[in-house]
């Protein structure tokens, strides 16, 4: 049996390769036809995913997508995408042209199989950890000390927190040798010791732990995920209170054309076109007329779709599970909370540090990115008070005093501002946080064996 599907895979290759041959994608740049963004057309042949992989592409260049017209009706795929920077300009950098046409023009050479696994990043010189769990303040905190208490070091991480529901990404390495954690019997007890921690006293959800040194792409996995651990389900009390916050998301059938329609509105931000795409293919639902415009604070998308059987939307159960599932992934990456970046340079420990100080000023962290960049830690936070009040200015200054205010800023609040360094008491006692690599005195590390 095996053989056989081994053969029928190895025939869909070959096929594959045949028609990419016989109808290479094509990509065109436009810099002209529109005065403030640029047009970029991306034709080929059809397949399932190729929609995600050029979201995806685009996506991971931190491009803006203010339209976008979709149409991959029958055997042949065209997409047309008004893209700008994060500053709103035109493209206009040889390098990220270049690296558009390389990864979707006719040399991309993608191979089939890692078509398959659409937006998959190596990551063999790390170990990649997964979590997911019941979300609590601290958590990232705990979480954090258990890995620092376990000598790895965190270059890497992405977090996510929705309707009660943590989700993380980790890419960690040895604290010793700087490469991945290869060691089974270290592996298991990093894994018996986060799930402890991601359990807590919430046994009414379960908690799992997934090491690897496996092929990821952090967003489309977190994505996933809570698709798999089923946060889109609210509970009725959940639902009366955030009814008018939640985006604006419909499914009607266009019998005509035997297509389901789907409608959403809701304020626009950056990567709202991947996350909607990543679900409905992560669904098994196939888009083959689109429309997004993003242009204003509100964005407007709307899309023609099929599950992959042919079928539209066939009930009102079906319908109702499309409707919550894209609400959740519209909502997983909603910027809850005052945004702080912290940029210094990196040692192990650094995530527990500073995590350790948001808990015991009453944060709670809502999303992360963690990062490393030649040496040097990139971090965002977004953090509310844990009690659910607005965060206290005196709090942050208080915190930034520990920390730096040179190393942690504040970003996009102008009620709290980033003012020069100062002296002062609160300085002197943490003056050195920074620059020590042991914690012990401070009762920042704890002991989880």
């Amino acid at each position: 049996m095996d053989s056989w599907v081994n053969f029928s895979q190895n025939m869909d290759d070959e096929y594959e390769k045949f028609i990419r041959r016989m109808n290479p994608p094509r990509v065109v740049v436009d810099n002209e036809s529109c005065k403030n963004a640029t047009i970029i057309q991306v034709d080929s042949a059809n397949r399932h995913g190729i929609l995600l992989e050029v979201v995806q592409v685009l996506t991971d260049l931190n491009l803006i997508i203010t339209k976008a017209y979709i149409s991959s009706d029958g055997g042949w795929f065209m997409d047309v995408f008004n893209v700008t920077d994060q500053e709103g300009n035109k493209i206009t950098q040889e390098e990220v042209l270049d690296y558009i046409h390389k990864m979707l023009g006719p040399d991309s050479g993608f191979s089939s199989s890692v078509r398959r696994s659409v937006g998959v990043k190596s990551s063999m010189d790390r170990t990649a950890i997964e979590l997911i769990g019941s979300d609590r303040p601290g958590l990232l905190s705990e979480v954090s000390a258990v890995l620092t208490h376990l000598k790895c070091n965190v270059v890497n991480a992405e977090v996510w927190t929705h309707n009660t529901r943590a989700a993380a990404v980790m890419q960690v390495t040895d604290e010793e040798t700087g490469g991945p954690i290869t060691d089974p019997e270290r592996l298991s007890v990093i894994k018996k010791l986060l799930c402890n921690v991601l359990n807590g006293s919430n046994k009414s959800r379960e908690a799992k732990t997934v090491v690897s040194h496996g092929v990821t792409h952090t967003e489309r996995r977190l994505h996933q995920m809570m698709f798999d651990d089923r946060d889109y389900e609210r509970s009725d009390e959940a639902a009366s209170l955030d009814e008018r916050q939640r985006p604006d998301v419909n499914v009607v059938n266009w019998y005509d054309k035997d297509y389901s329609v789907v409608n959403i509105r809701c304020k626009d931000r950056p990567k709202l076109l991947f996350d909607v795409i990543c679900t409905l293919t992560d669904m098994q639902y196939v888009v083959f007329h689109g429309n997004v415009d993003a242009e204003g604070p509100e964005a407007h998308l709307e899309y023609c779709i099929r599950h992959v059987d042919g079928s539209p939307v066939k009930s009102d159960a079906e319908r109702e599970r499309v409707i919550q599932c894209l609400e959740a992934a519209i909502e997983r990456r909603v910027s809850e909370g005052l945004k702080l970046e912290l940029c210094t340079t990196d040692r192990v420990g650094l995530l527990s540090d500073v995590t350790r100080i948001f808990r015991e000023n009453s944060l709670t962290v809502t999303r992360a990115e963690v990062s490393t960049r030649g040496g040097k830690a990139v971090n965002t936070f977004y953090v509310q008070d844990a009690s659910g009040y607005p965060v206290n200015a005196k709090i942050i200054d208080s915190i930034r005093d520990a920390i730096g205010q040179t190393i942690l800023q504040v970003k996009g609040n102008p009620q709290y501002s980033n003012q020069a360094p100062q002296e002062s008491p609160t300085r002197f006692l943490f003056g050195g946080l920074f620059k020590s690599r042991s914690f012990c005195n401070f009762g920042l590390v704890r002991s989880y064996s």
